[in-house]
């Protein structure tokens, strides 16, 4: 029987230098309230993070979304509707200092609060009455948190998603303009996606973009290759970069999203 996970130690990651290149919160506009599909997930004591339930039937799958980095839960209202036309269910997550969250973010606090958000989310579904186990996706900088939950809640997920994810660290602080020398990064402190995805034995679904400037495709065929599941897929989307890949791609990518979660493919 596998040993339990241990929470990483993510402090080589909470440098100064590196939480202003790697987060960049934006706070959610004023003129949106609070609805019956929001709920505020107390992740410590005295902070809680947003979520926002975009819910269509009981039995319907159910996706829960970590987003990336620059981007808010409100950001996702008008796609939460498309999910919904597609028989969805869609989650969508923020973290401490986005949308109305309180506090202040951080990775360790990212990689930590991804646990009770996943853990509440689920006993309201199953307080709502809805049946259907979740698939976690992550996008993004989000990938991290979705595969942190991959890793340690593997009986409890149904299927993993991951859009634009990054397989190592040090390649993306690089991009982003961390000297990971002269803070005395080494990859072995960063956030292990590759490893993580390798514990992980469901099904799977990568997407990347063919020409993504952050976070190259060779990362999203690294993820592929190291995932433990044989019941895999890589999705390609041509001539896309990492902020237009849906926009580029979005009938093969909700295509490949039905599929996996065993809806039938629709608006082909």
């Amino acid at each position: 029987m596998e040993k339990p996970r241990q929470m990483p130690d993510y402090k080589a990651l909470d440098q100064p230098r590196v939480l202003e290149r790697l987060f960049h919160p934006r706070k959610e506009e004023a003129h949106r309230k609070l609805t019956e599909k929001d709920l505020m997930i107390s992740v410590e004591t005295g902070v809680a993070v947003g979520v926002c339930f975009h819910l269509t039937a009981k039995s319907a799958p159910t996706i829960l979304f970590f987003h990336g980095n620059g981007e808010i839960v409100s950001d996702y209202d008008d796609l939460g509707g498309v999910y919904n036309g597609m028989g969805i269910n869609f989650i969508v997550v923020d973290y401490r200092g986005y949308g109305r969250s309180t506090g202040t973010p951080s990775v360790s606090a990212m990689m930590a609060d991804c646990h009770p958000i996943f853990d509440t989310v689920q006993k309201h579904l199953d307080d709502l009455g809805f049946t259907a186990p979740l698939t976690v996706m992550g996008r993004s900088l989000g990938s991290a948190s979705a595969l942190e939950l991959a890793a340690s809640k593997p009986d409890t997920i149904a299927n993993l998603i991951i859009e634009s994810g990054f397989a190592k660290a040090e390649p993306l602080l690089t991009t982003l303009g961390i000297d990971t020398v002269a803070i005395g990064f080494a990859e072995e402190e960063g956030f292990g996606n590759a490893d993580k995805i390798g514990r992980w034995h469901g099904p799977t679904l990568i997407i990347h973009a063919e020409f993504d400037h952050i976070i190259p495709f060779s990362d999203g065929q690294a993820l592929y290759d190291a995932c433990g599941a044989t019941e895999k897929t890589l999705l390609k989307i041509p001539n896309a970069n990492h902020n237009d890949i849906f926009y580029r791609g979005m009938k093969p990518y909700m295509a490949a999203i039905q599929t996996l979660v065993g809806l039938p493919v629709t608006g082909r």
